[in-house]
């Protein structure tokens, strides 16, 4: 197989985020910062295409968990769901407080095995709707979810807390639990920088929301089931020791809680409308790089909150911020003070 340097790493990257700042698609300008870097790095024409669909075979179950998470989130949107859901909670921990629910929210799901972009697209619906109604800015609550999101990450069975029990030859579950506190230190972080943000940027208006009359509405014990579902299917790895890929979780979790809100002969409905909204999230996939301009994360979770490319990297610094206090907080309790040890 054909290698690029990193000379041509470099203008692949250089390319995409000129591109996309440039306000080309995102999905072109990463497909014509990769068949630039591939040339100027040392592939041919041919290697360089045969390197970019291996590349793409690499991310189609990260692509089939992002269209499955259609399902969860349609049902959620178009039945009334994620209204009421966001309802009571400003009702019940008030406005500024809704930020912390929103990032636990999201921590809960990553931290029972949901890829982080999932989860923050999955909250999503529930976070518009709140920050529309406590006047809450586009960027507080994306950065409260995505804050939520890393401190999850970091105490969860995925891959990469799987590889380095490997690796190191500890078991998972202290891996798990050695991200416990840099987790919760991350998550407090994430709070204080949304709290800061809450009333900068744009804001979320009622035409980006789908509209339900009073009565039509299901009520909250209903409505929440369809996450709870997913959440309780996810979190069987870690309870019972039988894994459930977001693939079944997420699409069943919609499916159980359209049943128990009475709306199950709606489903295909709140199928369509799920999938074209996660269809154009899961063209970004395309790209890589966690929270970086040319990579999917970046575009994903700034999809998923209708949010501007000049405003998403505007939030850069603070996603930095909140993955380096996790970084801080783990380096000094198991590097310095050797509390895991």
């Amino acid at each position: 197989m054909a290698t690029v340097s990193t000379l041509g790493a470099l203008v692949a990257l250089a390319v995409a985020i000129v591109l996309i700042l440039r306000k080309v698609p995102p999905a072109y300008g990463m497909i014509a910062g990769a068949l630039a870097g591939g040339l100027c790095g040392g592939a041919d024409l041919v290697q360089t295409v045969t390197l970019m669909i291996g590349g793409a075979q690499g991310i189609t179950s990260a692509v089939m968990r992002i269209l499955a998470a259609g399902v969860l989130s349609g049902v959620l949107i178009e039945s009334g769901a994620a209204h009421t859901i966001a309802e009571t909670i400003v009702r019940k921990v008030g406005e500024i407080r809704a930020l912390l629910a929103l990032a636990i929210a999201t921590l809960i799901l990553t931290a029972v095995g949901v890829f982080m972009d999932v989860a923050v697209i999955t909250v999503a619906p529930i976070a518009l709707s709140i920050a529309q109604k406590a006047g809450i800015s586009r960027a507080a609550i994306l950065l409260a979810m995505i804050g939520g999101g890393k401190a999850g990450n970091v105490m969860s069975p995925n891959p990469n807390t799987i590889a380095a029990a490997d690796n190191f030859h500890v078991p998972l579950t202290s891996v798990m639990m050695a991200g416990i506190v840099p987790g919760l230190c991350g998550l407090v972080v994430a709070y204080l920088l949304a709290r800061h943000l809450s009333g900068k940027g744009s804001r979320v208006v009622v035409a980006e929301l789908t509209q339900h009359a009073e009565g039509a509405r299901p009520g909250f014990a209903a409505a929440i089931s369809a996450p709870l579902v997913a959440i309780l299917l996810l979190s069987l790895r870690s309870i019972a020791g039988i894994a459930v890929d977001p693939l079944i979780a997420l699409p069943v979790g919609g499916l159980a809680g359209a049943l128990l809100m009475g709306l199950i002969r709606q489903c295909n409905q709140f199928m369509v409308s799920g999938l074209s909204r996660m269809a154009p999230v899961a063209i970004m996939l395309q790209g890589r790089a966690d929270h970086l301009p040319h990579g999917s994360f970046f575009h994903a979770t700034g999809g998923s909150v209708n949010m501007a490319v000049h405003e998403r990297l505007k939030l850069l610094p603070y996603e930095t911020l909140v993955g380096f206090n996790i970084a801080a907080v783990s380096a000094l309790m198991l590097g310095v003070f050797n509390l895991a040890g």
